[in-house]
């Protein structure tokens, strides 16, 4: 079965939806909570990590109804049809400013944050699982991821480029005296921004729901217990190692990500070198910092499938963390007026952060496969939602930390900040992001399903299906 150019770009379509909001989450939210939002650096880290250890255990209660769900569409598009506009909604509502108090807004921001990952995950999971049924080739898996991830990382590029110039657009660039209704103007062009990205994401689930299809059915006819799903997903070894580098390497890129406005900010001081305005909108130095790292991610993604076909999925990603927990290191020592080392070391490392999430995606449906062969149970939607729930304990730890340390360093909102707080920013993308980088290259150097390994497994679950 042929995968037409159309199909791989409706995929594709879904994750550049996804990530627009995620990566949103990743850089923005935090600093938008503490210096736009008003509530401390320490509440957010806490709120961070105990909504979304939460939203975590969420995930595989997605996958399993997701694998038990039966329409005329699949069991995984319903739910890019039917989630979209509520995904675009609620993400709205995030980054809305409630007239509150303190307390107030605590609750608020509780609230919805909760409900936005539960219904990122509520969409993310079934369009992740999709991987796994549109083709039982592992090359036409490969495609797929790369397109997915290419689609992701262009969806992240125009989110992070233009989101500070359209929240600047919005505002006026007017005082936090303004206000619209009881919105100031930095309130106002922040929700207005969001806005703009939300009609975007709706529009591309539609496009990825309306372009895509399942073919790939299952050796096991009947449907199998919860339980039994459980204990086949318990005892497969290689999903256990994906979890784990999968946790790692989004502390890696959560750290990173999230410290990168306050790098800029404090330390930096962005405002002091000036904007550089392009279509008559003003780009800040931390938008293009970010949007170059999406860039560089993009070239990762296109490396990662010709070196991984021949080295191998594996080796790829051990060299790629490798190379980008030593240059993470480097990162450190850089001062603040070496802009051209900065941006050129945030190349080079997103070149190597781009190319290992193909090699995972394509990963987890030869897990599937795996699981199907050993048990006879497949468990597509429970498999990928492992994926979902990795990125969300990763997400979780590197900006709990994120959040805690910079209390612990005495950060102070829109404050000149003291030399130990400076450091502190600084270890945010270096030490640390190197730490996870280390973790995930110790867990795949575990990881046992080679090349010649799935390609024996593919040859048997075909003669199974036939």
């Amino acid at each position: 079965m042929k995968i037409h150019l159309s199909e791989k770009i409706g995929y594709g379509l879904g994750d550049m939806s996804s990530s627009m909001f995620w990566k949103l989450f990743g850089a923005y939210l935090m600093i938008f909570y503490t210096d736009v939002f008003g509530i401390s650096a320490a509440v957010v880290g806490t709120m961070f990590a105990i909504t979304r250890v939460w939203d975590s255990f969420f995930d595989p209660i997605v996958g399993v109804m997701a694998d038990r769900t039966t329409s005329r569409w699949g069991h995984f598009r319903p739910y890019l049809l039917y989630l979209a506009l509520p995904f675009g909604l609620i993400s709205i509502l995030t980054f809305l400013t409630p007239p509150f108090g303190e307390t107030g807004k605590i609750v608020y921001a509780f609230i919805t944050y909760a409900l936005m990952m539960m219904v990122y995950s509520a969409i993310n999971v079934p369009y992740a699982s999709l991987l796994g049924v549109m083709s039982p080739d592992s090359a036409d898996r490969n495609t797929l991821a790369t397109y997915r991830m290419t689609f992701a990382y262009i969806g992240s590029f125009l989110a992070l480029l233009l989101f500070m110039p359209l929240v600047n657009a919005f505002s006026g660039n007017d005082s936090h005296s303004s206000v619209y209704g009881w919105l100031t103007a930095p309130q106002f062009g922040w929700l207005m921004a969001v806005v703009v990205i939300a009609i975007v994401c709706i529009l591309l689930f539609l496009g990825c729901f309306a372009l895509t299809r399942e073919r790939v059915k299952s050796v096991k006819k009947e449907k199998t217990s919860l339980k039994t799903d459980i204990c086949d997903l318990l005892h497969n070894r290689p999903w256990w190692i994906l979890l784990g580098a999968g946790v790692a390497s989004l502390v890696f890129n959560s750290i990173r990500d999230g410290a990168t406005v306050y790098y800029f900010k404090y330390y930096v001081y962005e405002t002091s070198v000036g904007s550089i305005t392009f279509l008559g909108l003003p780009f800040v130095l931390s938008g293009l910092y970010l949007a170059v790292g999406q860039a560089a991610n993009i070239l990762g993604v296109i490396l990662a499938a010709p070196i991984s076909n021949r080295i191998g999925k594996r080796h790829t990603f051990m060299g790629a963390m490798a190379i980008a927990a030593l240059l993470s290191i480097g990162f450190f020592w850089l001062n603040k007026d070496q802009l051209f080392l900065i941006f050129l070391l945030q190349t080079l490392i997103s070149i190597c952060a781009g190319s290992i999430f193909p090699l995972l995606w394509s990963m987890y449906a030869d897990c599937a496969d795996y699981s199907e062969l050993k048990t006879g149970n497949r468990a597509t939607g429970l498999i990928f939602s492992s994926s979902s729930m990795s990125q969300k304990f990763g997400w979780a730890f590197g900006t709990a930390i994120t959040g805690w340390m910079l209390a612990q360093f005495g950060f102070q909102a829109n404050a000149v900040q003291s030399a130990e707080t400076i450091q502190g920013i600084k270890m945010f993308l270096s030490i640390l992001p190197a730490i996870g980088a280390l973790l995930s290259l110790a867990f795949i150097f575990f990881y046992p399903l080679s090349e010649a390994k799935m390609k024996s497994i593919t040859t048997e679950l075909q003669e199974k299906r036939k």
